[in-house]
């Protein structure tokens, strides 16, 4: 279910400070339940995920247009990664983060950081620089579950124009197809290892 901006702006997460310059594009809450502990269980589960292999047909041919696209106009280069042509959010880390478990790699994210109650990757490429921050929320009566934000902070007028041109794919077709599979692989995996790497 997408929330309201409101839904992470008003917590006391940690990447506030470490990303006040990007834009905070979109909040889901995510259909896995859960006790107090077990976001690093969230996040093994988003880090061994074949997403999008089993998604909707629309959602593999939007991927496999984005990555032809990618390829054709030099958008995901290596001189345009975290690290490379961009500098990345752990250089803004305070000790204590840096000290934290950064977490497991998700595909073509670089993790940031990975604390009891928070998780922060990030991608960079020609159009955006862009985090995945995963909270561990409680939802009531002792429930907890995920809260998923995507900030971004756009690469000049080539960046904004895709931000824009992909937002109706985003949330008609990705973002149903991703929550269903976090639904289903964390049902599947209840009792299942976790990763805190």
């Amino acid at each position: 279910m997408r929330l309201p901006t409101s839904a992470h702006t008003s917590r006391p997460w940690r990447i506030h400070d470490l990303a006040p310059d990007f834009d905070l594009e979109d909040v889901w809450a995510l259909p896995t339940p859960g006790g107090g502990d077990e976001l690093p269980r969230l996040v093994s589960l988003i880090a061994t995920s074949d997403f999008p292999a089993r998604a909707p047909l629309v959602v593999r041919l939007l991927w496999r247009a984005r990555r032809v696209l990618g390829d054709v106009l030099g958008w995901d280069d290596p001189d345009n990664g975290v690290g490379l042509g961009r500098r990345s959010l752990r250089a803004r880390l305070p000790q204590d983060l840096r000290d934290a478990p950064a977490g497991p790699e998700v595909g073509p994210f670089s993790s940031i950081y990975l604390v009891g109650d928070e998780w922060a990757a990030e991608i960079a490429n020609r159009t955006v620089h862009a985090v995945l921050h995963v909270g561990w929320v409680e939802d009531g009566a002792g429930v907890h579950r995920g809260q998923m934000a995507i900030l971004v902070k756009p690469n000049g007028l080539l960046g904004a124009a895709y931000m824009a041109a992909i937002s109706p794919f985003r949330h008609l077709f990705v973002y149903p197809a991703l929550l269903r599979a976090l639904e289903r692989g964390w049902a599947a995996h209840a009792d299942g290892p976790v990763a805190r790497t």
